[in-house]
């Protein structure tokens, strides 16, 4: 009988899977390969992969799928479709650090839009976790501003921020939605949904899907099996074990990760002192607030 896989070496392995994103798509990038295409890329080959296992384990669940759940799950595919486009985007004008730091502020939005949106009342350590967040991304707003090396930080950032806005979105309509579609048929759909939204809108903005370089092909899937596939299934089998709380905390060592990474494989990635103190203020204000979930 086989045992089963170690949740806390699932969630370690997702964590340094996912913190590899960053740098394939710097070296996309590099090779040519515009941003949308990118993501078009990522998506469409995680879809294509997924399909025979989606309708062979769940096609009747496909099948029957209802009309308010399935335009639910499109305009989550959406959200996720402008996320990736934003996130990948903003890769090419700040540095690594700055962008997988400000992305990963998804739970704090989300945070906000339950007491905007549900009326929930926040405790106070979200409270002092959106804080130190919002002081954190100053302070690497302002050091980017003055002393980075990249083509535009402060676009940037900005776009970073947008992919962790709209994939605040994807995870509040997938929580509603995930109480009645299994993982395997929730990602499917929105997988699928945002691969054809951008593959759409790479088309119409005139990027170029074919003509690349190979090896640029190989981290488009490399991105699609690595943090897309096996990086997220490696959190969601540990959410069977462990906490939504310990995985929060424990997923903040991807902009760490990406950020190591890059001052590896890129001599110019080197933190600023203040970009620094943002950097490190912004992943405690996110601590603080998980230790508020519930």
């Amino acid at each position: 009988m086989r045992r089963p896989l170690n949740p806390y070496l699932a969630l370690f392995a997702g964590v340094l899977i996912v913190a590899t994103a960053s740098i394939m798509i710097r070296f996309a990038q590099s090779a040519g390969m515009p941003s949308l295409t990118i993501a078009a890329g990522r998506l469409g080959l995680a879809a294509l992969i997924l399909t025979p296992l989606a309708w062979l384990r769940v096609g009747s669940e496909l099948r029957g799928l209802g009309r308010r759940d399935l335009l639910l799950a499109l305009a989550s595919g959406a959200l996720l479709a402008v996320h990736f486009a934003s996130w990948i985007s903003s890769l090419a004008y700040t540095s690594v650090a700055s962008s997988a730091a400000l992305v990963a502020t998804n739970p704090l939005w989300v945070g906000l839009a339950s007491l905007v949106l549900l009326r929930e009342r926040l405790g106070w350590r979200t409270l002092v976790g959106i804080g130190a967040t919002l002081l954190g991304t100053l302070l690497i707003g302002i050091s980017d501003s003055a002393s980075s090396t990249q083509p535009n930080p402060m676009l940037g950032n900005a776009l970073a921020l947008l992919g962790a806005a709209t994939v605040s979105g994807y995870l509040l309509i997938g929580r509603s939605l995930r109480r009645r579609l299994s993982v395997l048929a929730y990602i499917y759909v929105v997988y699928s949904a945002a691969a054809g939204i951008l593959l759409a809108w790479a088309l119409l903005a005139g990027q170029p899907l074919l003509g690349h370089p190979p090896y640029a092909y190989l981290l488009l899937l490399g991105l699609a099996l690595g943090p897309q596939l096996l990086g997220h299934t490696a959190f969601n089998y540990a959410l069977s074990s462990l906490s939504a709380t310990f995985i929060a905390v424990a997923i903040l060592g991807e902009p760490v990760g990406s950020a190591l990474l890059a001052m590896l494989f890129f001599p110019n990635e080197r933190f600023a002192p203040l970009q620094l103190a943002g950097f490190v203020l912004l992943l405690l204000g996110i601590y603080v607030a998980a230790l508020d979930e519930r």
